[in-house]
């Protein structure tokens, strides 16, 4: 199983009166860690809005590749459906060269809409949009010359598109939420799927990756091309008492505060429990506890290929997020080889 960090890339975390150049230097720095802990990939999501600075996920990955050595780039997720399949090609495959092979993308719809209406698209348009340049995107990746047209963008016509990935096959990843068509496509198309799991309990998920295997064998797919990853907020520190103390003040406070723009209930201690117990969504604790909630997920799914946490939308310190990337590369990780 690989591991990862994904990031928002807050500008508020742990200190309100934190700049914004210094968030970004310091998210910088956590890529680094990552990459010098034994992490295997880091991710940058794509929002529109002042808390985050991700709006342009490609240029933070980029500068973050001239910093690092092995571990590999990726979006979390690349919102297609506002954006210009060539222009994201032609970003990733920028970084693809910048990072010697280590770039990969991770597609979606985009749970956050704000992007909708700040390009000029019709929420009515929501999956209409994004199964149109879902299809242009990776027309692009295995094609050098494309001849394409649609509804959404002009029409291409034996047009070549450059430069070109190093990596032959750029990776392409679909970042689902719970939409059983979106994980049937996802297996149809062959591409490795990345299931956001935020809240309840994560085996819950597992019909759903059923399908998703199911329809990638009756498209031809081998299981090894199948892969399956998942995402969820977590943390790890010395203790799963420190690890409570440190993450649950923070995560109450945003996902209440979130829990008001989208019509969820506000969060208690008894349902943050709940969350973080042995089968729920977030995956928090000591090194110990973490690597056995992360087996358990894995075997309730039929098999975890990849897992990420999402760890900066807490409210915890950059001292504190550097600390847990460092236990997760040292004793998380040699921890579920030996499980395996």
């Amino acid at each position: 199983m690989e591991i990862g960090i994904d990031s928002f890339a807050s500008a508020m975390y742990g200190s309100t009166s934190l700049g914004s150049a210094d968030a970004m230097e310091q998210l910088l720095e956590r890529i680094v860690q990552a990459d010098q802990s034994g992490l295997d990939v880091f991710g940058i999501g794509e929002h529109h809005k002042k808390e985050f600075l991700d709006s342009a996920p490609a240029v933070i990955l980029a500068a973050a590749a001239a910093r690092t050595k092995n571990i590999r780039l990726t979006s979390a997720v690349t919102v297609l459906s506002t954006s210009d399949p060539v222009r994201i090609y032609q970003s990733f495959a920028t970084l693809d060269l910048i990072s010697k092979g280590r770039a990969e993308v991770v597609v979606g719809r985009g749970s956050a809409i704000e992007s909708y209406p700040l390009f000029g698209f019709d929420l009515d348009d929501y999956d209409n949009l994004f199964r149109e340049k879902l299809e242009l995107f990776l027309k692009i990746r295995n094609e050098e010359f494309v001849t394409w047209s649609g509804k959404f963008r002009p029409s291409l016509q034996n047009q070549p598109v450059y430069p070109r990935a190093l990596q032959e096959k750029l990776p392409v990843w679909l970042g689902v939420g719970g939409t059983p068509e979106s994980f049937a496509r996802a297996g149809r198309l062959g591409l490795p799927l990345m299931v956001a799991v935020i809240g309840g309990e994560t085996e819950r998920f597992a019909p759903l990756v059923d399908l998703y295997r199911q329809a990638g064998r009756e498209a031809g797919f081998a299981a090894g091309d199948l892969k399956v990853g998942l995402h969820s907020p977590g943390y790890v520190a010395s203790t799963t008492e420190k690890a409570i103390a440190n993450y649950f003040p923070g995560y109450q406070e945003l996902w209440t505060k979130l829990g008001k723009e989208r019509g969820w209930p506000p969060v208690t201690r008894n349902r943050f429990d709940a969350q973080s117990g042995p089968e729920g969504a977030i995956v928090i604790g000591g090194p110990e506890e973490v690597a056995e909630k992360l087996s358990r997920h894995s075997r309730a799914l039929g098999g975890i290929d990849r897992f990420t946490f999402q760890m900066d939308n807490a409210g915890l310190s950059h001292d504190q997020l550097m600390s847990s990337i460092e236990i997760i590369g040292s004793k998380v990780i040699p921890m579920l080889k030996k499980i395996d």
